[in-house]
């Protein structure tokens, strides 16, 4: 047992309510009592790093009220002045989104914004499979073909100079709204709103394009002196800032945490029809996988097989029945992609596993015929599986589009960067990109990626448990409050992980259940309180299981059972500290 183990075996052992206090700490135990919260979600807050009560306060409780200053946005102004005269004036405008969440959210947002205030807007996105990623030259035109005097792209431009010069020499003026890294060359647009922007003093980098898009709402509904309630937006700045994984701090956890209130009260047609295919409960707070792995998936699927439109309209959508009708449109496309996804992922780890890439710093797969509009999802479970930078490509007539996913917080765009001699374009941020390559040129991107991630400091991989991302429950504090307290922390996930929590008890019961499932009862600690467990797939282990196991996993509340009951959906068994 190495000493990591060790040392979190001795603090499991200690099982009493009295050394439970004090391996939690005097510091967790001063937060619980200011914040009124269990020892439990205070002993996180406390390995977390928020120790002071006003800040964890804070932390609990985010408002909007307390968003950054907008003032040293660079282009703000500019941007909502700009827009205004179009309304003003009568303009055509256009407003383009990328493909994925985030740019289909926020040029949802603009769009409604901008109808609102009685503007002629064309709203359309990207297409993998018509121009590919950003402005392209297919967008250009079809910006062209609509007469716009206004362009304003969302989540894209940063990095489409040429396209935007041509749009320029045409009189078409363009807004930049978007959060991906900025190229060192000027960009030749009218306001170019991004916070990576060197000169831009926007004290929070962290905001989506979607955030970005209410920010310059707010700012044109100021310029317009215009009465405008941009709450009812949330919900579409929760879904795309979840879906692009941006940092749930700051600025974007306000916002997330009010957007999934208002996502909760499922006014927006077109979402809650998504949300009842998706089997998302009416009137149950909703967190932040909710939003990953039911909602976003969803949205994103139309535009992995072909066009993404749908989606865009269905987030526009008034009519209940027509938003219903979009919803069936999308979840059958969803369950095409899902099937697909499977195919290539197995067609995947075979060539992995044929050519012994497992072992490479860095793995490049590509393939005719690829869907790559699926090549994201693909790297991303390699990258998970193999513990290291991954690029996928699908190719067609022996040119490829791929995407670029790794290890949290390995530098992916700096090593694509450095491979950017082998492609024909690229782009994004550290924590995902694309590129665009030539058949000819795979095995030339495979040794300079390779080599540059190499260059780089990777994390070895370890099957140790990650003791930062797990906490322990008190013995002696009833679940449900623990529960409800754990609630306080949403939205999780990028920056602010939800805690695996880790669960010692008495085994009452262990039985398979249908499924090949496994359905535990413990009892906990001294004062006997219960909590049921529920292990995907492990069925095989309840003949076997010692009479005190140590299980971890999330929390979450007991549909079947009702009332205040809590089950720990098992991620994993602790065999080694039951000793």
């Amino acid at each position: 047992m190495n000493a990591q183990s060790s040392a979190v075996r001795h603090s499991l052992v200690l099982t009493s309510a009295d050394a439970f206090r004090e391996h939690a700490g005097s510091t967790a135990l001063s937060l619980a009592e200011a914040l009124s919260v269990s020892i439990t979600v205070a002993a996180w807050l406390a390995k977390r790093g928020i120790v002071d009560p006003s800040v964890a306060a804070r932390f609990l409780e985010p408002k909007l009220a307390e968003l950054s200053p907008p003032d040293a946005m660079v282009d703000r102004k500019a941007a909502a002045q700009r827009i205004a005269h179009a309304l003003r004036n009568g303009e055509h405008i256009c407003v383009f989104g990328d493909y994925d969440c985030d740019g289909m959210t926020a040029a949802a947002v603009m769009t409604e914004v901008l109808t609102a205030f009685g503007g002629r807007v064309t709203a359309f996105v990207a297409s993998r499979f018509e121009g590919g990623y950003g402005v392209s030259a297919a967008a250009v035109d079809r910006v062209l073909a609509c007469s716009a005097r206004l362009l304003v792209t969302c989540d894209c431009g940063s990095s489409d100079h040429e396209s935007l010069a041509r749009l320029r020499a045409h009189g078409v003026d363009v807004v930049v709204i978007d959060h991906h890294l900025v190229p060192a060359e000027p960009l030749p647009a009218l306001a170019f709103l991004n916070p990576h922007r060197p000169e831009c003093g926007f004290p929070y980098k962290g905001l989506a394009s979607c955030g970005l898009a209410l920010s310059v709402a707010a700012a044109l509904r100021a310029e317009l002196g215009r009465a405008y309630d941009l709450r009812p937006l949330l919900d579409l700045v929760a879904v795309g800032t979840i879906a692009d994984v941006a940092p749930l701090t700051g600025d974007n956890r306000a916002l997330v945490r009010a957007g999934l209130k208002v996502l909760e009260r499922a006014e927006r047609p077109g979402l809650r029809a998504l949300m009842d295919l998706a089997g998302i409960e009416r009137g149950v707070p909703l967190t932040g996988q909710d939003i990953a792995f039911r909602i976003a998936p969803r949205l994103n699927a139309p535009g992995r097989l072909g066009s993404p439109e749908p989606a865009l309209r269905l987030l526009l959508e008034r009519n209940p029945d027509r938003a219903r009708e979009l919803a069936a449109e999308i979840e059958q496309a969803s369950l095409e992609r899902r099937a697909v996804q499977d195919r290539m992922i197995e067609e995947a780890l075979s060539e992995v596993d044929a050519c012994g890439y497992a072992r490479a710093d860095a793995i490049v797969l590509g393939r005719e015929g690829w869907n790559h509009g699926i090549v994201g999802i693909v790297a991303g479970r390699l990258a998970d599986r193999f513990g290291r930078p991954v690029i996928v490509v699908g190719f067609s007539d022996g040119r490829g589009r791929g995407s670029v996913r790794g290890p949290r917080g390995f530098p992916l765009y700096d090593a694509l960067a450095d491979a950017s001699h082998t492609t024909l374009r690229f782009g994004g941020h550290q924590a995902a990109a694309g590129l665009e390559v030539e058949l000819a040129r795979l095995e030339e991107l495979r040794t300079a990626f390779a080599a540059a991630v190499a260059r780089r400091s990777l994390k070895p991989r370890t099957d140790a448990p990650d003791l930062d991302g797990v906490s322990f429950l008190s013995p002696d504090e009833d679940p449900a409050r623990v529960l409800d307290d754990l609630t306080r922390l949403e939205p999780c996930g990028e920056g602010n992980p939800s805690p695996e929590m880790v669960v010692r008890g008495k085994v009452l019961m262990a039985r398979a259940v249908t499924g090949g499932h496994l359905k535990l009862e413990l009892e906990l600690g001294a004062r006997g309180h219960r909590i049921s467990g529920f292990g995907v797939a492990m069925g095989h282990m309840a003949e076997g299981l010692a009479a005190e196991v140590v299980v971890s996993g999330a929390l979450r509340r007991d549909t079947y059972r009702g009332g205040g009951a809590v089950e720990l959906k098992i991620a994993r068994f602790w065999p080694d500290l039951c000793e």
